[in-house]
């Protein structure tokens, strides 16, 4: 089934390569269309998954995720409409020069071909890298999880029968709507047909492909994100960022889950903080160090645990650690982060430098919020995964990261002398 998926999915890229930005638009539009025309339809698949995962006892975290709602659904429409208006990367002249001996060179961007796409209860994700891929011309092959694939299944049906309206291959968009896990094994070993895959899930799937997968892999998304308090940095401002890292969105992987705070205010700020947390339902899990100083305050308070410092929360928990300085604070994060996203909170300007120098992660941010890492708030439109890696793209991964690109050389019955 799957040599018959790649294969088909192959011949597809060669058209979408080709196609203008206007017929991908058109494309693009004709989806988000029929996602409107078909709610009922999606509804009902995603309402027959949630049902399923409960019974499974799914955190409702993850239900959250899982779940589709009418206007959750609108929007997503709506991101499709907006990449649209994004602009095309395909055919772009990255640079060029005219070499000595007249040959005029340049790198054009090109679609990478075929995409894999591994994810877990993320029904959002199915429209939005079938967007991304089919407006820089790949085709792709999605595998999402067994928790979702009654929605995923009924929402790629939706995009197969748009592209058949606009004249363009089904098979440029295609899922894998069995939940067997045999299948991921054989879509690892693709590489005849797929370019590159993408897994967005826990840390589990990133090892099973990293380890098993004959196609290149991009891992990314999991995120111990960590934030830094300066003793140079006002409380107010500090609690009010660290708040909206937390809570804003807890399951996402851009949720702060440490924080990291220096000795020299710890009393003051940590009782502070103590305050806000449990305003917000926070439970603390705190170092020995600033056990004793936030055990009394008003919020749920535990002891960190060894293990804590290397967990994604994805949930209304915060680590707190006392640090003596910003060079503990950066090995802290050395020790236990992923790359994702760190941040430092502090007024010193050489400071502030410095951790953006030493702390080697895909996105570093002086007073925001962890949670700015995110396609649509970079300006990319939607993305297709954030990668934590250092080659090919790095971060929020939108239209630029799925092209790659050929060197063009243009003579006048040139040779090579």
């Amino acid at each position: 089934m799957l040599e018959q998926m790649g294969k088909a999915a192959r011949q597809a890229s060669y058209q979408l390569a080709s196609l203008s930005t206007s017929q991908k638009n058109q494309a693009l539009l004709a989806i988000a269309d029929l996602l409107e025309t078909e709610r009922a339809t999606i509804l009902a698949a995603n309402e027959q998954d949630l049902a399923q995962a409960r019974d499974n006892g799914m955190s409702e975290a993850l239900l959250d995720r899982l779940q589709l709602t009418p206007a959750r659904l609108t929007a997503v429409a709506n991101d499709v409409r907006q990449i649209c208006r994004l602009n095309d990367p395909v055919g772009e002249v990255i640079d060029g020069r005219i070499l000595d001996n007249g040959l005029k060179l340049e790198r054009r961007r090109v679609p990478l071909g075929v995409v894999g796409v591994i994810y877990e209860a993320r029904p959002n994700v199915t429209v939005d890298v079938a967007s991304l891929c089919l407006k820089t011309g790949n085709a792709v092959i999605l595998r999402g999880g067994k928790e979702t694939y009654r929605t995923n299944a009924a929402t790629v049906k939706v995009i197969q029968q748009a592209l058949i309206q606009c004249g363009l291959p089904s098979a440029a968009i295609q899922a894998i709507e069995s939940p067997d896990r045999e299948l991921v094994n054989q879509l690892l070993k693709l590489d005849r047909y797929v370019d590159m895959l993408i897994p967005r899930g826990g840390a589990g799937l990133h090892k099973l492909c990293r380890e098993n997968s004959t196609i290149p892999v991009i891992t990314g998304g999991i995120g111990v994100c960590h934030i830094y308090m300066d003793e140079s940095m006002e409380f107010k401002p500090a609690l009010d960022i660290i708040t909206n890292a937390k809570t804003q969105r807890p399951s996402t992987c851009n949720t702060v889950e440490t924080l990291l705070v220096h000795q020299g205010i710890a009393a003051e700020f940590l009782s502070a903080l103590s305050a806000d947390m449990h305003k917000a339902g926070v439970t603390l899990h705190a170092c020995p160090q600033s056990l004793s100083l936030l055990t009394g305050g008003p919020a749920q308070v535990v002891a960190a645990e060894a293990a804590d410092y290397d967990d994604e929360w994805l949930s209304l928990d915060l680590n707190v650690k006392l640090v003596a300085d910003i060079a503990q604070a950066v090995q802290h994060i050395r020790e236990h982060g992923t790359q994702h996203s760190d941040a430092i909170l502090t007024r010193s300007l050489s400071r502030a430098e410095q951790f953006v120098r030493e702390v080697d992660s895909s996105a570093v941010y002086v007073n925001a919020s962890t949670r700015f890492t995110d396609g649509g708030q970079f300006g990319l439109g939607a993305e297709v995964a954030v990668s934590t890696q250092k080659l090919h793209a790095r971060g929020p991964m939108g239209l630029d990261a799925l092209t790659t690109y050929k060197w063009i050389g243009y003579g006048d019955d040139l040779i090579r002398a």
